[in-house]
């Protein structure tokens, strides 16, 4: 079993900064998604600036790291900082959209 939302989805999607922990737990995203839903919105921020913290880079899909954003808005939906950095375009783009080659 995990201990933080942070570990459940670096053992399920890996890191690009570290080596993927061995994980004893079941592996199937489904477990990893009930987490998510239910998890404060702290702890959610944390999972998201450990292991995506340039928003371009890590392993977590972005349909992950959308509907974090969008669960951590719906809990917190007042703080401004929250909702820039939710609307924000990825930095560091590269060879996407709009990136200087």
């Amino acid at each position: 079993m995990h201990s933080t939302l942070t570990e459940h989805a670096w053992c399920l999607y890996g890191d690009e900064y570290r080596p993927t922990p061995k994980c004893d737990g079941d592996r199937q995203e489904h477990y990893f998604v009930e987490e998510l839903t239910f998890a404060d919105a702290d702890s959610i921020r944390a999972m998201l600036r450990e292991l995506s913290p340039h928003m371009v880079d890590g392993h977590l899909p972005v349909w992950v790291r959308n509907l974090a954003h969008r669960l951590v808005l719906l809990q917190q939906p007042d703080e401004p900082a929250l909702l820039r950095e939710a609307a924000a375009p990825p930095r560091n783009r590269v060879n996407g959209p709009g990136s200087a080659e």
